[in-house]
């Protein structure tokens, strides 16, 4: 007995770790999240979905929900092709076929054997019923000549005794392999005592000293190591549901011969007896269970009773996995995987792929760049909008990189933004002093002179560097961005949501004097902050109302008198509609001669309050192109068309420009874009 127990219970010394985080595992970077999440939320999906969505998709370097499905689902095509459940009883007819071999050899070599003996037993011999069970059973009385004969069909019984508690109880196949009837004896001890455990479960009788007592005695047969006994009916339960699946995907022909193998197993009724009430209890203590279900094998590769169950266990485990991966379930977490059974089924390189994912959602949800609104969805937080537009202005300083000759503008005045240069003082200078670089100067200078340090360093007005700054001349900006249909149908929705929050972060970030203002317009015009712009769902709304846009921006130049008006006006398609005296508006395609003399109107009105105007053209329309080129030059404005992934730099560089005192058409970003600037 001793000898069975250790196969059952052998087992690693070490287990995971489960001391919290893992330390080996690398840290959770959000970045790439963000961005993804931020596009999809700028493409009209919510928060919450986009960031489903990521989770779904995956990183660069990490599989996403959806490729661990699909592994799952692969694993599961894998079981199913590969396998088929006539293993035991391919196993019982080998065995029995050598068996009937071994003694027909033996007749022959019996030169001392009766003939008529001989002859009744070949006759019997060769009128074995095909049925394997039925052969099995008539030969549980045969008298066998040879030993090894006798051997193979006693271990017919062994392999059916064996096969038949390994699909309640997993391992009993190998533990029990050679097992004495001490053995057996034992086993048959634990069912009884099982028995009891469950039929005083089912009373409501059963007491916890009583399943100590039990796990005490017999607990080397569960290396699942149940804490209680609800613990111990899930675990044999789960494996009796999938032997009792085994059996119902099986045909009728193969239930029948396993039924009347199953008789001679050990040679011990006894043993059916106490399997079959145990069946009974856990059926009766788990109903939930899936204990009708099915499935087909189609494979090569024969299973037996016990290594088919698993197979099924593997099945169901793999079906649980693939529903927790699409999170399609009311109420579905990523807490509900389970990453144990994930590495068991698929490999643990799944598992850490997994857990990643656990940790990027706890993360984004706790890590301040994701809240819930009143109205009980998650929303992007200012921080994180923040870091999206810092990574939004990053692919715009890439794409504007190198590729524009920007002219230095420097005025002296402490007023200016810092560039982090310095140069030497001249008179009139008033920035401020770069300390480390004047004292630095002063030393090399003595020492290059010849003199010693030690007294002191006498600072010559050579020696002075001041800080580089730029000149900072406050702006009001008005970024103007056409929300009508066409923005959203034709692709560039996306893009002018992108385009607007890198400039607004550069303007928060780098020159917080100036004052930009947000301004959709599709059939109406509106002012609008960059949260609500950036999660703004296009909408089938007739109409481009440029006036209405103008007028809004104008206010905004007027309330600042003192700074530089830029006004940066980004459509694709000409003014159709225009605000009346009453407030209503009007609409008309093609677009009516009030409408467009109502927004060269207020166009003029931006040119009088001193606005540097650009027109960002977007798509081939030759009526706007037409239309925009007219009133540019109307204006003293400048016209860029950029490629839709060039908007973003075209935009901020006109900002910059505009701002310094430049245009872009003057030559300072020639080249920059595909289309060119200037018409």
């Amino acid at each position: 007995m001793a000898r069975v127990n250790r196969r059952l219970t052998r087992a690693s010394r070490y287990s995971k770790y489960a001391g919290g985080p893992d330390p080996l595992a690398s840290p959770i970077d959000l970045s790439e999240a963000l961005d993804a999440i931020g596009e999809d939320v700028m493409a009209g999906y919510s928060p919450e979905s986009a960031m489903r969505e990521f989770l779904r998709r995956g990183g660069k370097d990490k599989a996403g929900l959806d490729e661990l499905a699909r592994r799952v689902s692969e694993r599961r095509r894998e079981l199913t092709q590969k396998h088929n459940l006539d293993g035991t009883l391919r196993e019982v007819t080998e065995l029995l076929k050598k068996a009937v071999l071994a003694e027909r050899g033996q007749l022959a070599r019996d030169v001392d054997m009766d003939d008529s003996d001989r002859m009744l037993a070949e006759m019997q011999l060769d009128n074995l019923p095909a049925s394997p069970a039925a052969a099995v059973s008539e030969l549980s009385d045969y008298s066998w000549k040879s030993s090894e004969a006798r051997a193979d069909y006693e271990k017919i019984k062994d392999l059916l005794g064996r096969e038949m508690l390994d699909q309640r109880f997993a391992g009993m196949k190998q533990a029990l392999e050679n097992a004495t009837d001490e053995d057996r004896a034992a086993i048959n001890e634990m069912l009884g005592d099982l028995n009891a455990l469950l039929d005083a479960h089912k009373r409501g009788e059963d007491t916890p000293e009583q399943f100590d007592d039990f796990m005490e005695r017999h607990g080397d047969y569960f290396p699942e190591n149940p804490q209680n006994v609800d613990e111990l009916i899930d675990a044999l339960a789960q494996r009796a549901a999938a032997a009792q699946r085994m059996r119902n995907s099986m045909t009728q022909e193969q239930r029948d011969e396993l039924d009347a193998l199953a008789q001679q197993a050990f040679g011990s009724p006894e043993l059916m007896d106490s399997l079959a009430q145990l069946d009974d209890n856990l059926q009766a203590l788990r109903p939930g269970e899936n204990w009708g279900g099915s499935e087909r094998l189609d494979g090569d590769e024969g299973l037996g009773l016990g290594d088919g169950t698993g197979v099924f266990q593997d099945l169901a485990d793999l079906d649980e996995l693939y529903e927790q991966l699409s999170q399609s379930y009311n109420g579905s977490q990523m807490d509900d995987l389970d990453l144990d059974k994930l590495a068991r089924q698929i490999g643990d390189d799944a598992a850490v792929d997994a857990r990643t994912l656990q940790q990027l959602e706890k993360a984004l949800r706790e890590s301040g760049t994701m809240k819930r609104g009143t109205d009980g969805q998650l929303k992007l937080t200012p921080k994180a909008m923040r870091q999206l537009g810092k990574a939004l202005l990053r692919d715009v300083a890439q794409r504007m990189s190198g590729r524009q000759g920007n002219r230095d503008l420097r005025q002296a005045g402490a007023a200016g933004e810092r560039s982090g240069a310095t140069r030497e003082w001249a008179f009139g200078d008033t920035e401020p002093w770069d300390v480390t670089r004047t004292i630095t100067n002063a030393i090399v200078r003595t020492v290059g002179d010849g003199g010693s340090t030690g007294a002191g360093v006498r600072i010559d007005i050579g020696d002075v560097e001041v800080q580089e700054t730029e000149g900072r001349t406050q702006a009001a900006v008005a970024l103007l961005v056409d929300t009508s249909f066409s923005m959203a149908m034709d692709g560039r929705w996306v893009p002018m949501k992108r385009t607007a929050l890198a400039l607004h972060t550069l303007i928060k970030s780098r020159f917080r004097g100036d004052d930009l203002q947000l301004i959709s317009f599709g059939r109406h015009a509106e002012v609008i902050e960059i949260e609500e712009l950036t999660g703004l769902e296009a909408q089938y709304d007739k109409g481009t109302n440029l006036h209405h846009a103008l007028l809004l921006a104008n206010r905004h130049f007027r309330k600042h008198p003192n700074a530089q008006p830029v006004l940066l006006i980004v459509t694709d398609g000409e003014p159709t509609s225009h605000l009346e005296s009453n407030g209503e508006v009007f609409f008309d395609y093609p677009p009516h001669p009030l409408t467009v003399a109502y927004a060269v109107r207020e166009l003029d009105n931006s040119m009088r309050l001193g606005a540097q105007t650009t027109f960002f053209r977007l798509g081939e329309d030759p009526g706007l192109a037409r239309f925009i080129d007219t009133i540019a030059k109307r204006v003293g404005g400048t016209v860029v068309a950029p490629e839709l992934d060039d908007l973003g730099a075209a935009v901020v560089s006109s900002y910059l420009g505009s701002r310094r005192g430049e245009s872009p058409s003057g030559g300072s970003f020639d080249g920059m874009f595909g289309r060119g600037w200037g018409y």
